[in-house]
């Protein structure tokens, strides 16, 4: 609160987001540390009092397309979701099981292109479908069970191909209207039992995020994140128009630990599903997998298991749910 005094604008300009952030991290860190207490479980206390900490489920990113992969999709994220029923320590051993497995098909197909930003593949397939085909094909012939111990979902990042009010993916021949692309994402999650998908539309289009939020099942996860961008005023607008069930939350993308907090608690009083996540560019800082735990996210998405600025935050989530094993 008093650096947001301090610096006296809506958006951080005058000390900066980056420089506010860090402070506030390192504040906390100190705090935690001069109480001996672990990082997640200081946060418990101060902004959970009473509740106990849970690690989140993980959300992996292993294929990367859009800006994050080699160009050939358009979809920025495709994702492979363990079962909540599993351990931590088992949804991570799935997760990297599932990754080596997908390496070693497309070794098969030479389809290896590159690893993108975030420790996925950015492998050369035709349509975005043919990832989803790929994901589930990978599962079906390992030991887990496809919409049972895992799940598929997608992180879209629909800004990046629209363009004109129209949608251009290589799914289709022609450039999409909204109700298409609805119609679209309809029958992938017939077709995929997709668990989420992230970004769906254009992020200013508030009705169009709501129509499909009630054209699926309601277990199915409308996310947003360009929609939100962790700012509660832009959360409690897609509220307002029952725009999506879930945000992502990125500490760095609003500057201050105290307006993450606030967008958590309006999230969690409207029953909204929290997703604490990594950014492309990161660092081996393991903040952001504390701060999921002490403030209870629902889940975690940290990229592929793969690159070191990636694993360090999903074996700090080991280390806490060792730790809380032992409490």
């Amino acid at each position: 609160h008093l650096m947001l005094e301090l610096d006296g604008t809506t958006n951080e300009s005058r000390l900066g987001a980056n420089a506010i952030l860090a402070v506030s991290i390192a504040c906390l860190k100190t705090a935690a540390s001069s109480l001996r207490l672990p990082l997640f479980q200081y946060i418990s206390n101060r902004y959970r009092p009473g509740i106990r900490p849970k690690v989140p489920g993980p959300i992996f990113n292993l294929i990367n397309g859009g800006k994050h992969g080699a160009g050939n999709l358009d979809f920025q994220e495709f994702h492979v979701i363990p079962s909540t029923r599993l351990s931590y320590q088992e949804a991570l051993r799935a997760g990297a099981e599932t990754w080596i497995s997908l390496r070693t098909e497309l070794i098969h197909r030479n389809a290896i292109h590159s690893v993108g930003d975030e420790g996925g593949f950015a492998p050369n397939l035709f349509t975005n479908a043919d990832a989803l085909e790929l994901l589930a094909l990978v599962i079906k012939n390992s030991p887990y069970r496809l919409n049972q111990d895992l799940f598929l979902a997608l992180d879209v990042a629909a800004d990046e191909f629209y363009q004109d009010g129209k949608y251009n993916i290589k799914d289709s021949p022609k450039p999409m209207s909204t109700s298409e692309l609805i119609s679209f994402y309809i029958n992938l999650v017939k077709d995929y039992n997709l668990f989420g998908i992230e970004d769906p539309l254009a992020q200013d289009d508030f009705a169009g995020w709501a129509k499909l939020k009630t054209m699926l099942p309601a277990s199915t996860l409308i996310i947003g994140d360009d929609l939100v961008t962790t700012n509660p005023k832009s959360l409690q607008k897609a509220i307002d128009h029952g725009s999506c069930n879930a945000t992502i939350v990125k500490p760095n993308q609003i500057g201050t630990v105290t307006e993450t907090v606030e967008l958590m608690r309006l999230a969690e009083t409207h029953n909204i599903t929290s997703i604490v996540s990594h950014r492309s560019g990161e660092t081996n800082d393991t903040f952001i997998a504390d701060f999921a735990v002490g403030m209870g996210a629902q889940y975690a998405k940290f990229g592929a298991p793969d690159r070191g600025e990636r694993v360090a935050k999903y074996n700090r989530l080991l280390e806490i749910e060792d730790y809380l094993s032992h409490l």
